[in-house]
C-alpha cells in the first residue's frame, strides 16, 4: 500500500483516515447501507485493516459533510459515533459550507452517542467568522482546526465568508487561547493541490513550522501552548482512547 511505502522511505508516521467524504463521492451502493453497516466498516478498518492490507487506520474521517446534509452524510455520522465508542478513535470533520453546519454536525454526533471531546472541527477558517460562533462550537468541548495556513485568496468562491489571512488565523487562535481553549486547537495547511507545493511556487508542507510559528511568537504566543497546538493535541487526538 502506498501509504506504507511512503511511510517506511520517509520515516514519517503517516495516520491514514476511516470513513466516507461528501456524499457527491459516495459509491454508487451507499443508499443500501445501513447505519450498522457503516458502524461496522469503519470499525474493521480501525481494528482490523483496509481490505487484506493489514494497515489499520488511525482516525475516523475526514468525514465529508455537504450543505445541508444529505440523508447518506447523516448515516456516516451516526455509523462513526457508533465506531467510536467501540474503537476509541476519534472523528476528524470536514463541515458544509456554512457557519450553521459545523453545530447541526455536532449536535447530530451527540444525540448519537459521540464522545464530542474527542472530534475535530476541521476548516474552521473558512466556515466561521463571527467570534461568539466560534466559542460556541467550542464549548462543546471539541478540537478546533484552523487548517488552511497557507491558503490567502481573494478568489474562494465556495465560502460566503472572505477566506482570512494568516495573520487573521493567528489572531482567532490569540482569542480561543486567550478564552482557556488552547488546549483544544490544531493546526494544519490542507495541501490538496499542486499549486502548494514548493516546487509549483507554493508555502510547502513546512510552512506552519517555518513561517507561522515565528509569527506566533511575534505575537506572544507562549511557548508551552504553540507545543499544545502543534505537539500535545495532535498526540492526544491520534490515541486511541
Amino acid at each position: 500500500m502506498a501509504l506504507s511505502r511512503i511511510a517506511r522511505a520517509t520515516g514519517l508516521n503517516i495516520v491514514m483516515g476511516a470513513g466516507y467524504y461528501v456524499d457527491s463521492v459516495h459509491p454508487d451502493d451507499m443508499d443500501g447501507k445501513t447505519e450498522t453497516d457503516l458502524a461496522n466498516e469503519i470499525l474493521s478498518e480501525l481494528t482490523e485493516g483496509v481490505g487484506d492490507t493489514g494497515i489499520r487506520a488511525g482516525i475516523i474521517g475526514e468525514l465529508g459533510c455537504s450543505w445541508p446534509l444529505t440523508d447518506n452524510e447523516r448515516k456516516v455520522l451516526c455509523g462513526a459515533a457508533a465506531a467510536q465508542s467501540d474503537s476509541g478513535a476519534s472523528i476528524l470533520i470536514h463541515p458544509g459550507r456554512n457557519d450553521a453546519a459545523p453545530m447541526e454536525i455536532l449536535n447530530l454526533l451527540r444525540q448519537s452517542g459521540a464522545d464530542l471531546s474527542r472530534v475535530v472541527m476541521g476548516h474552521l477558517d473558512r466556515t466561521v467568522d463571527k467570534m461568539e460562533d466560534i466559542l460556541e462550537i467550542a464549548d462543546t468541548g471539541c478540537y478546533l482546526e484552523y487548517d488552511l495556513f497557507g491558503w490567502e485568496t481573494s478568489n474562494y468562491p465556495l465560502s460566503r465568508i472572505d477566506m482570512p489571512s494568516d495573520a487573521q488565523r493567528m489572531d482567532f487562535i490569540i482569542q480561543l487561547i486567550d478564552h482557556g481553549y488552547a488546549s483544544k486547537i490544531v493546526l494544519a495547511q490542507d495541501i490538496c493541490f499542486k499549486i502548494a507545493l514548493t516546487r509549483y511556487g507554493g508555502f510547502g508542507y513546512a510552512h506552519i513550522i517555518e513561517n507561522i510559528v515565528p509569527r506566533m511568537r511575534d505575537k506572544s504566543i507562549s511557548h508551552n501552548n504553540i507545543d499544545a497546538m502543534l505537539i500535545d493535541n495532535p498526540k492526544k487526538i491520534l490515541t486511541l482512547s
